[in-house]
């Protein structure tokens, strides 16, 4: 178990890493994964693994630190009015601009970014679109860009999308899917925080922001949501999950639909 030291020097640690304050609710969560990574180097005592991770400032430990402490709770079209009013728009934004391109700011493994890829691949073909994918972890970029996954996350994909762009395993994967090749050429991911100077990733048509505001104090998600809407195009589209407003956080934007939002 955690001294009350430890788990301060821990959620202190994690903060000026990532942004995210972890409460006392989360002491059992960060217990528990941290268990896995001191049993990993071989040590037994928890509080003597916070205290070498301090004292060493081993780098790459400290990234598996954030990765085991990023939650990471997903699956395909998630929320999936916003789908469905992104697919309106696209049927009523003007033909031959040039190609779009969406960013998925927050793209945990990546089951978001292959969710919107299968409806851009539907409604415009499969060019003249492009995907980028960003996450804290590098654990879940990794596994974004594998593209494997287990089928019970794809339970909301419709089975004509299904048949379409997942392969289905078999033998050594039974019970997953790959996401198409084609697909995945249009879908890469990157390591990136919220909370910093963002990656030179370009300009955007559609952000989705969703389901990781909830984890910032009302001046931090001002903060994240500003820089991410520097990569917004004047005319395109910001999408945060239902659970996150920001219309009280005095930002340039103004509400169209649910969770949607455009420059003001």
């Amino acid at each position: 178990m955690l001294t009350a030291q430890s788990f301060d020097a821990v959620v202190d640690l994690f903060q000026r890493v990532s942004g995210i304050h972890l409460t006392e609710a989360k002491r059992p969560l960060v217990e528990g994964r941290l268990q896995k990574l001191a049993r990993s180097r071989g040590i037994s005592d928890l509080n003597h693994y916070v205290e070498a991770l301090l004292k060493d400032s081993d780098q790459d430990e400290l990234v598996r630190v954030i990765d085991k402490l990023t939650t990471n709770e997903t699956y395909f079209f998630r929320e999936p009015k916003h789908f469905d009013f992104l697919a309106k728009w696209l049927d009523e934004r003007e033909r031959g601009k040039d190609g779009l391109r969406v960013w998925s700011a927050a793209s945990s493994s990546g089951e978001e970014a292959y969710s919107l890829a299968m409806l851009l691949a539907n409604q415009l073909g499969p060019s003249h679109w492009e995907i980028i994918g960003t996450d804290l972890s590098t654990a879940m970029v990794e596994q974004a860009r594998q593209a494997l996954y287990p089928l019970e996350r794809a339970r909301h994909v419709a089975p004509a999308d299904l048949k379409r762009w997942c392969l289905k395993g078999q033998g050594e994967y039974q019970g997953q899917l790959l996401i198409s090749r084609e697909l995945r050429a249009r879908t890469r991911f990157e390591t990136a925080n919220l909370t910093q100077t963002l990656p030179e990733i370009g300009q955007f048509d559609v952000i989705f922001l969703r389901n990781v505001l909830i984890y910032f104090d009302a001046n931090r998600k001002a903060d994240i949501v500003r820089r991410v809407l520097t990569r917004l195009k004047p005319d395109g589209l910001l999408f945060t999950g239902h659970a996150e407003s920001i219309t009280n956080l005095g930002l340039p934007v103004r509400s169209i639909a649910s969770a949607v939002y455009a420059c003001a």
